[in-house]
């Protein structure tokens, strides 16, 4: 009998007469992780879409332990043992927990037969669900409401539903975006529980220590073809990334060209009850400051209570000298504090505004003339922010949701730009773009710094932190740990205070 359970063969897809997928091939064993990489617009989405019966593809084959499973529409393709976990997550808010997890399945669990096969069994569910979040290891009441879960309990409820489908083939679609790094330790023990009972599991991510931790093999795809697959022992970080995008990244992380300047803020035992307590820091002119810890351990409430997103309760703020209170996020635009916050899709552009009008939102009255917007000055400041920060857009009316991940997060940052700022307060920068760009948004971000800006960095990968900061200031549980130097700080150290 055949190790493998998953072989794709020849698959092509066209849009438009676009080729999206050319002749891609895969192969997946059973109890291995085959990581699936490459940049966006490789056409991995595309890829996983057919595979779940989403899309049609125009040829090749799609054998599950031989069988042929192009034609199949997604249910019957679950039904044959291929299950997805999908980057957004798909929840219905209303229902319970247990009744997200067999949504669509409440017919298996009535217990009844003849014309009471549907009646709902909700008892029978709500079990089935307690025992599958048990042997996850899972806090959950499965008789919680979906709205009352945070996004990382929601995305475990997602993983549950995906094994409570007994599924042969499990597709991870950046399954750690939104979840703690207990619940990735949490996940990542799945995986070798399922791994163990001969699952295969194609994992999608962009973030390279995921893949080098859990990964087996390793398929890249680019601009819609197959590139190549090779054992993750093979490899390494820069292989992989030039594997990617098809060229050398010799430094991925810029190094400074300038040296610090002045103080721009300064931060003195800033408390807020229940999120942080007594936080000092200093951030000069071109000066990057690193904030490390665990997910909870305060770093976007302390972001947010210096752009005025939220209020706090003892301390002091001072932004070039100057006292600051800022009650709202204009008064700390005006106070020169720019702010491109974690949840990039949800707050941070409009996603059927062109790059223009998003580009452009926050500063629309210097575009007016009387009672007029002076479309000529929009165009010639958003075409010098495109130039600048090298968006790749087909004109400043594209839709931003038409762009990259990459892209998306220069227009944002493009849009915080325009009002010139001492300060910039980076949320997990890179959070959901491929390899390529966040090399392209590393140098950005180094190039202000170089420019005199003052940058306070938050991110949950610590080789960006390592790799980017001047200084590191690392939090756990709301309490300030350390404050490193750049050449004292190493992933073992940060990790020891981040838990202390």
């Amino acid at each position: 009998m055949s190790d493998y359970l998953l072989r794709v063969r020849e698959i092509s897809k066209s849009f438009a007469g676009a080729k999206a997928l050319d002749n891609i091939r895969f192969d997946l064993k059973k109890g291995e992780v085959h990581a699936l990489m490459g940049e966006n617009g490789a056409g991995k989405s595309t890829f996983m879409k057919i595979l779940v019966g989403l899309v049609a593809p125009d040829s090749g084959e799609i054998l599950l332990e031989g069988e042929n499973l192009v034609g199949n529409n997604v249910n019957e393709t679950l039904k044959k043992g291929i299950s997805m976990i999908h980057q957004e997550i798909l929840v219905v808010p209303e229902l319970t927990v247990a009744q997200n997890i067999f949504l669509g399945r409440e017919r298996e669990l009535s217990g009844k037969s003849g014309v009471l096969s549907g009646w709902l069994n909700d008892s029978e569910t709500n079990r089935r669900a307690a025992a599958l979040l048990g042997r996850m290891g899972v806090d959950i009441a499965p008789k919680a409401k979906m709205k009352h879960l945070s996004v990382a309990q929601m995305q475990m409820v997602e993983i549950a539903k995906a094994i409570s489908n007994n599924a042969k083939v499990i597709i991870m679609d950046e399954p750690t975006s939104a979840i703690s790094d207990k619940e990735v330790a949490t996940l990542f023990q799945i995986i070798g529980d399922l791994k163990a009972q001969g699952v295969g599991i194609i994992y999608i991510s962009h973030k390279m220590d995921e893949i080098f931790r859990i990964s087996d093999t390793v398929t890249v795809l680019r601009d819609g073809k197959y590139i190549n697959t090779k054992s993750a022992a093979e490899l390494d970080q820069n292989a992989l990334i030039a594997m990617m995008v098809g060229r050398e990244i010799d430094q991925m992380f810029p190094e400074a060209t300038q040296p610090a300047g002045g103080e721009v803020l300064s931060v003195r035992n800033l408390s807020r009850a229940g999120k942080f307590a007594n936080i000092s820091f200093r951030v000069k002119a071109g000066e990057i400051l690193g904030l490390a810890g665990l997910m909870g351990a305060g770093r976007t409430e302390i972001a947010r209570a210096i752009f005025g997103l939220d209020q706090w309760d003892e301390g002091e703020i001072t932004i070039k000298g100057m006292s600051l209170r800022a009650r709202t996020p204009r008064e700390a635009i005006d106070k020169g504090i720019g702010y491109v916050g974690e949840d990039r899709k949800g707050l941070g552009f409009i996603p059927s505004m062109s790059v223009k009008d998003n580009i452009t939102l926050s500063s629309i009255n210097n575009h007016r003339k009387g009672g007029f917007i002076d479309t000529h000055s929009e165009q010639s400041v958003t075409g010098k922010m495109i130039a600048d920060l090298k968006i790749k857009t087909a004109g400043t009316g594209q839709q931003v949701a038409h762009l990259s991940g990459g892209n998306q997060q220069k227009v944002v940052i493009g849009r915080v730009l325009l009002a010139s700022p001492d300060l910039i307060i980076l949320d997990e920068p890179t959070r959901g773009v491929d390899v390529g760009a966040k090399f392209e948004i590393y140098k950005l971000i180094r190039s202000l710094a170089d420019r005199g800006m003052a940058i306070i960095m938050i991110s949950s990968e610590l080789p960006e932190i390592l790799g980017l900061s001047d200084r590191i200031l690392v939090l756990s549980k709301g309490k300030q740990t350390a404050l490193l130097s750049k050449a004292e700080a190493t992933q073992e150290l940060i990790m020891k205070y981040a838990v202390a």
